[in-house]
């Protein structure tokens, strides 16, 4: 009998590949004989069963594999606006423009046989997004035919189409003359696209989040907070206690957890007073690594981090800092669900089939239960106010020299503070309220990194680079 609750049939010198083919589908979430890249697909069906039973015990996922593709169908506890889809060559998120495009000509391309013509392709889209307020196809506009080309090449690099002959680019150049032919995966498509519930029939995006199905018991109430607990630290970079209710917090802090997913990704867990880390060593399981080797927004992020540590622990500034509670992270969620749900269309919902708000999150104004867990108490956080944050920008381009900042920030300080903050808000560590930000634990991690400044350059300048061998992680 395996001494381990996962990977139990895997011998320990083939864990490593079990490991990377977990990672894999966990980072991607969909992977072709193409995507992310070659050889990946065979790993993922290698391991497709052992991978399909660990999922759906750890996290209540659903792993769905063919000869094609393998795909990870995904519960959601919450909505969080750190994640996107991003352009193939130019790694930017996709905007609501090419969002709805990417619904519009997976539409298109189900009602279509097994090849199609760009030109073609774009007469069905157009009056489908014409029928749209705000959104319309005009073939005269660059930007809308620059949005058909960036989902194009997003489903071309998934493979989901295959081009046969002729060029986009020759399109978008005029598309009169310029044409492309394409090849389509309807298996591909299909798997690319499938919410849990028909979209038509929502009032409210709650109904794409999980809803607990296993009864209101205490042993099912433990297991779907483990599933949920196991769920935010493999989806998160770091899971604070204070931010779940108490029954997800007590999952959080179980030996087994760690242990479960320690053998799941090879990664460790960190546990802390705060909450709980799955740190990747292998810089190859996150879309956000930090700190490291990345662009001009990674750098500043981690300076920025070294003077916020600077501010706190020099004792005639730090006296001066106020500690504000975080605002609570239900009525967080609360408003970003209104907001996403002012989009929803109204018209034509069925209203015999439709799904009423609480319906959808599963939960009724008036059957609250006496004994759900109370959230954690969260504590009081250091509040660094925009000005200083502003202050700490200057210092560093005074520091390093406007050029070391790339030539798209050199004279931008405070777009690349916006960019900056951002990244640490996604990353958890920092919280973004009205007037600045909220300086949250995990943040302390990297308070020594002022011990890898790079040292100035030959012509006088610092390098803003941090040496591989020396960062904290």
């Amino acid at each position: 009998m395996s001494a381990h609750r996962v990977a139990t049939s895997v011998e320990t010198p083939d864990l490593g590949s079990y490991q990377q083919a977990a990672r894999l589908m966990l980072l991607h979430g969909f992977v072709t004989e193409s995507y992310p890249r070659a050889k990946a697909l065979a790993l993922v069906l290698q391991w497709a069963d052992e991978l399909a039973k660990d999922f759906r015990d750890l996290f209540g996922y659903s792993l769905q594999t063919s000869a094609r593709h393998a795909r990870l169908l995904r519960r959601l506890d919450a909505f969080d606006d750190s994640q996107a889809f991003l352009t193939v060559k130019s790694k930017r998120p996709f905007d609501r423009r090419r969002l709805a495009y990417l619904c519009l000509i997976l539409a298109c391309l189900h009602r279509s046989r097994v090849e199609i013509n760009l030109a073609d392709l774009v007469k069905l889209l157009a009056p489908s997004a014409n029928a749209i307020e705000h959104l319309g196809f005009d073939a005269t506009s660059p930007g809308h035919k620059d949005a058909v080309v960036d989902v194009m090449d997003w489903l071309v690099d998934r493979g989901a189409l295959r081009i046969s002959d002729g060029s986009m680019e020759d399109w978008a150049r005029d598309h009169d003359r310029g044409d492309a032919l394409f090849d389509i995966d309807h298996n591909t498509c299909a798997a690319l696209f499938r919410p849990s519930k028909p979209l038509q029939h929502l009032v409210s995006a709650a109904g794409l989040l999980d809803t607990p199905t296993a009864g209101t018991g205490r042993d099912p109430r433990r297991r779907l907070a483990a599933q949920r607990a196991r769920r935010l630290l493999i989806e998160y970079p770091v899971v604070y206690f204070g931010d779940t209710d108490t029954e997800t917090a007590t999952a959080l802090r179980q030996p087994t957890l760690a242990e479960d997913l320690t053998r799941l990704t090879g990664l460790p867990v960190e546990r802390r007073a705060e909450g709980v880390m799955l740190v990747d060593t292998t810089g190859h399981f996150t879309d956000k690594r930090f700190p490291g080797r990345g662009g001009a927004v990674n750098r500043t992020a981690g300076l920025i981090l070294a003077k916020v540590a600077d501010l706190r622990e020099d004792p005639d500034r730090a006296s001066s800092l106020r500690y504000l509670l975080p605002p609570d992270p239900g009525e967080e969620h609360a408003d970003l669900l209104s907001r996403i749900d002012m989009a929803l269309p109204q018209a034509g919902t069925l209203e015999a089939l439709a799904h009423g708000r609480h319906e959808d999150t599963g939960h009724d104004m008036d059957d609250t239960d006496p004994a759900a867990p109370e959230q954690e108490r969260q504590a009081s956080l250091p509040f660094v106010e925009h000005s200083a944050l502003e202050q700490m920008i200057t210092e560093l381009y005074e520091e390093f020299g406007p050029s070391s900042f790339t030539n798209k920030w050199q004279a931008d300080p405070s777009g690349l503070l916006a960019e900056t903050v951002t990244l640490l808000a996604d990353l958890r560590l920092v919280h973004i309220v009205p007037g600045g930000v909220l300086v949250r634990p995990a943040a302390g991690r990297y308070r020594n990194i002022t011990a890898v400044l790079p040292r100035p350059a030959h012509e006088g300048q610092f390098a803003l680079d941090f040496p591989t061998e020396e960062t904290s992680r």
